[in-house]
C-alpha cells in the first residue's frame, strides 16, 4: 500500500490506529511536546492571541482553536494569561479539534472550570465568526506521500511484505506521469534512490481559508525545514525513543517533517498573508519568554527555579535535546493584517503583565 495510507492506518485505525487508543504524551507515553515542558509556552501563546484579537478590531465574539490539542495544557495556560484581559477573556468561545477519545476525557477534565467549551472532528465544524487557531505539533501526523527516483522517472513509495512476512519499502512499478513538472526546482536534480515527500493542501487551504475570509489568524508551530527539498523524513518514537517506523504499526507514533515552504506556499495561493517562518527560539524570546522565566523564578525555590531555566533553555536552545531550532513558527492571517507579534521585533503587549 502507499505510504500515506500505511501512515493513515497507523494514526486513525478505528480498532489498532495509535491516536485512538492511548495517551501518547509525557513521561510515561512516548514524547513530550512544549505546552507539557513549560507552562511559559502557552501563557505567551495567550498573549499572542491577545494582540491578534486587538489588531482584528476587538470582535465581540472570538473563537480560540486548538488542532490536536494533547491533554489541553497548553489551552488552559494560554487562557490564564487571557484573564488579564477580561474583556478578551469574556469574549472567547473556546473549540477543541481532537479525534482521540482519550485525550478528549484529559481535555475535559483540564478544562473542567472554562466555561463555552466544544470539541469537534474536525475544522470543518467550527460556528463561523471571527477566530484565531492554535496548532502546535499537529500537521507533522497528517500522511504524507512519498516518491522515489528510479532510472525511468518518479515512483510511488509503498510499503511492501517480503518472503519472511516482514514489512518493507518499495516501490510502484510504473513511474507516476509527468511527476517532474510538479517538483520544486532543488528536487529536479536529485539523484537515483532519492525519495521526495509531500502532504495534500486540504487542512493548511481549510486553515488559510477560514481565516482570511472570516478574520483571524492561524499559528502552525512544528518540526521541519524552510525549503523544499528530497529526503526521507518518515520517522517513528516509542518510549521516547526513535524506531523503525515498519516495525510495530498502531503501536508507536508515526510522523513526518514539514515542509514550511509548501505550507506558505498553498496558503499564499489562497490568498492569505503569510508570517514567517521563524524559529521557535527566535519567536518565543520576541514574545518575551525570557522576562517571563526571570518573573517566574523570582517567585520559586530554587529547585523550582533550575526546573524553570532547564524548562526555557529546552524550549529556545539549538543544541542537542532543545527545541528551538527544529521547530518552526508559521503564521497564516488574513490579508489586511501586515504583522504579528513574533515575527518581528513587536511585542504582545496586552497592556497588562502576567502574574
Amino acid at each position: 500500500m502507499p505510504v500515506w495510507r500505511y501512515m493513515q492506518l497507523c494514526l486513525t485505525h478505528p480498532e489498532h490506529g495509535y491516536y485512538l487508543s492511548r495517551d501518547p504524551l509525557g513521561r510515561e507515553g512516548d514524547f513530550t511536546t512544549a505546552p507539557e515542558v513549560s507552562q511559559m509556552f502557552g501563557e505567551l501563546l495567550g498573549l499572542w492571541t491577545a494582540s491578534v484579537w486587538k489588531a482584528i478590531g476587538s470582535p465581540p465574539v472570538l473563537r480560540l482553536v486548538e488542532l490536536g490539542p494533547g491533554r489541553g495544557t497548553m489551552m488552559a495556560d494560554a487562557l490564564r494569561a487571557l484573564r488579564v484581559l477580561p474583556p478578551l477573556y469574556q469574549s472567547v468561545s473556546v473549540h477543541m479539534v481532537e479525534i482521540n477519545p482519550v485525550l478528549r476525557d484529559k481535555q475535559k477534565a483540564t478544562l473542567s472550570g472554562v466555561r463555552n467549551v466544544a470539541w469537534h472532528d474536525s475544522i470543518d465544524e467550527i460556528p463561523e465568526g471571527p477566530a484565531i487557531i492554535l496548532a502546535n505539533e499537529y500537521f507533522d501526523v497528517l500522511p504524507i506521500h512519498q516518491a522515489v527516483r528510479r532510472e525511468n522517472g518518479w515512483h510511488e513509495r509503498v510499503v511492501e511484505i517480503d518472503d519472511t512476512g516482514k514489512l518493507i519499502f518499495g516501490a510502484a512499478p510504473e513511474p507516476i506521469p509527468r511527476f517532474e513538472v510538479l517538483l520544486p526546482p532543488l528536487v529536479r536534480a536529485a539523484p537515483i534512490g532519492a525519495v521526495f515527500e509531500w502532504r495534500p493542501d486540504l487542512e493548511i487551504m481549510k486553515l488559510a481559508t477560514r481565516v482570511r475570509d472570516q478574520d483571524g489568524a492561524a499559528l502552525i508551530i512544528d518540526y521541519g525545514h524552510l525549503r523544499s527539498d528530497a529526503g526521507d523524513t518518515f520517522q517513528a518514537v516509542a518510549r521516547h525513543s526513535f524506531t523503525d517506523p515498519l516495525s510495530a504499526p498502531g503501536q508507536a507514533d508515526v510522523t513526518a517533517h514539514l515542509d514550511f515552504q509548501a505550507l506558505a506556499r498553498a496558503a499564499e495561493d489562497l490568498g492569505a498573508r503569510v508570517h514567517g517562518p521563524v524559529t521557535q527560539g527566535e519567536f518565543l524570546k520576541r514574545l518575551g519568554i525570557e522576562t517571563r522565566a526571570v518573573t517566574l523564578m523570582a517567585k520559586a525555590t530554587h529547585e523550582v527555579s533550575e526546573d524553570i531555566s532547564g524548562a526555557l533553555k529546552r524550549l529556545t536552545d539549538s543544541g542537542r535535546g532543545g527545541m528551538g531550532e527544529m521547530f518552526k513558527v508559521l503564521g497564516v492571517s488574513e490579508p489586511q493584517l501586515t504583522s504579528l507579534a513574533g515575527f518581528n521585533d513587536e511585542k504582545p503587549g496586552t497592556g497588562t503583565a502576567l502574574p
